[in-house]
């Protein structure tokens, strides 16, 4: 059905804000410090924590007679207790282990989780570092330029991670065809239209194997594709990038792209939510305006979405969805849609039921930036019901963002329970797709 717009328009207050200022970690504290507050968090869970239906009974064992050495002793944990404590995880919930890594992040961690950012330059720099580790951004995404030959994209992978606070999302948009970023490693791949109209299923599944591989060799555990826009117009952003022509093939070889992707390993994100498949303008250069109604809409753009977000298959539900520059009148006469919360949260969220993580695409395109700052565009994204910001490209850009979230949260624009909200997807996404353990060993 369609969804009513004055009641999305309609923004509910906000929760109050949590009280008590948040110490700020120590540069030198990296993420060992925090991985092991929460090893601790676990293991007092475990060993008879707050939490006992999520816990397997442990029996001691018999007490033994050592001889000649002393009197009767009763061993604290046989063998197989001391093995259960280093998978804890396999014991707890997601919803639990998220709550312990929220109950021991100050704000700053938080705020940075929020950010996939980017750098420049055409290697792994000191302003990154900065970014990774005493910014605390949660994710990188990584272009072409950055990606000449395997050694050093590996290398400078690995080199993040190793500073992050807590392990990163690294994203590229590899579709093949004409959205290309690793082909210096790899060379020349098919996109989602060539591979259409091949007319061969089991291509489109070559595809996303061939892609997830790669990936995964230089450490890139998210691919920032499908596109699931459905081409009403050929626009000028679209070439060679749609699944066919129609909802149904957009569903179909999108669908079996993306279950594969998943299947394997990789996260995927779907995009452009709510899609620009009748968008005559390119959001790098100017706000896409689509006038159609809320049928039209329904029928072709949001299909896709709703499938795949609504289907009982798990490798249907994508990891990340992507929210873009598009201005939908019949949707929100105001906003474009990534800065809409009658867009994300009340379509996205509310009616369609997605509760995965929702990041903004680059809020520095100029369907964005001729009108807002890029502080002024995040704030308003995250109103709006995104998780995850791209657009920001060095430590700068990352300091201002995260002092306009600061002040949003003083003024009363933002609670600390929206923020924990996102902050508490993106780290179940991690321990989703076993980039973060639930309980770390040392």
């Amino acid at each position: 059905m369609p969804v009513h717009t004055e009641q999305l328009l309609k923004k509910p207050s906000n929760p109050p804000i949590m009280a008590g200022a948040r110490p700020r970690r120590k540069k030198a504290a990296g993420r060992a410090k925090l991985l092991i507050l929460v090893e601790l968090a676990l293991l007092v869970a475990f060993l008879g924590g707050d939490i006992p239906s999520a816990v397997p009974h442990i029996t001691h064992p018999v007490a033994q007679t050592v001889a000649k050495t002393g009197p009767f002793i009763s061993l604290p944990l046989n063998a197989d207790e001391v093995g259960k404590l280093h998978h804890l995880s396999s014991y707890l919930s997601t919803k639990t282990l998220v709550n312990m890594y929220l109950s021991h992040m100050t704000l700053d961690q938080k705020l940075g989780q929020l950010f996939m950012v980017q750098y420049w330059g055409y290697s792994y720099s000191a302003d990154l570092e900065t970014m990774l580790h005493d910014q605390y951004a949660g994710g990188v995404i990584m272009y072409g330029a950055q990606m000449n030959t395997f050694k050093q994209t590996k290398s400078d992978i690995a080199r993040m991670q190793e500073h992050a606070g807590l392990p990163l999302l690294i994203s590229t948009d590899e579709e093949g065809g004409f959205v290309q970023r690793i082909m210096n490693i790899y060379g020349n791949r098919p996109g989602a239209l060539q591979t259409y109209q091949t007319g061969n299923m089991q291509n489109a599944v070559k595809l996303g194997q061939s892609i997830t591989h790669d990936l995964q060799a230089l450490g890139i555990n998210t691919d920032l594709a499908p596109d699931v826009d459905v081409p009403v117009v050929m626009g000028p952003d679209q070439y060679m990038r749609t699944w066919g022509y129609t909802p149904q093939s957009v569903i179909q070889w999108g669908g079996t792209f993306l279950r594969t992707v998943q299947g394997d390993g990789e996260i995927a994100c779907l995009k452009h939510f709510p899609g620009l498949g009748a968008a005559t303008t390119d959001a790098h250069t100017g706000l896409p305006v689509v006038k159609r109604t809320l049928d039209q809409i329904y029928a072709t753009e949001l299909a896709p979405y709703q499938y795949f977000v609504q289907s009982k298959n798990p490798l249907d539900h994508p990891g990340m969805i992507m929210t873009t520059d598009v201005l939908m009148p019949a949707i929100d006469p105001t906003m474009p849609a990534e800065l809409s919360y009658p867009a994300v949260t009340g379509i996205l969220r509310n009616q369609l039921g997605y509760n995965g993580v929702v990041i903004t695409d680059a809020l520095y395109m100029l369907g964005i930036a001729k009108k807002w700052s890029l502080p002024q565009a995040v704030v308003l994204a995250i109103e709006a019901g995104n998780d995850m910001i791209l657009g920001v490209r060095d430590s700068s850009d990352l300091a201002a963002s995260v002092a306009a979230l600061k002040q949003a949260i003083a003024n009363g624009d933002l609670s600390m329970a929206r923020i924990d909200q996102s902050v508490a997807r993106i780290i179940a996404l991690k321990i989703q797709y076993h980039l973060l353990q639930g309980a770390p060993e040392h």
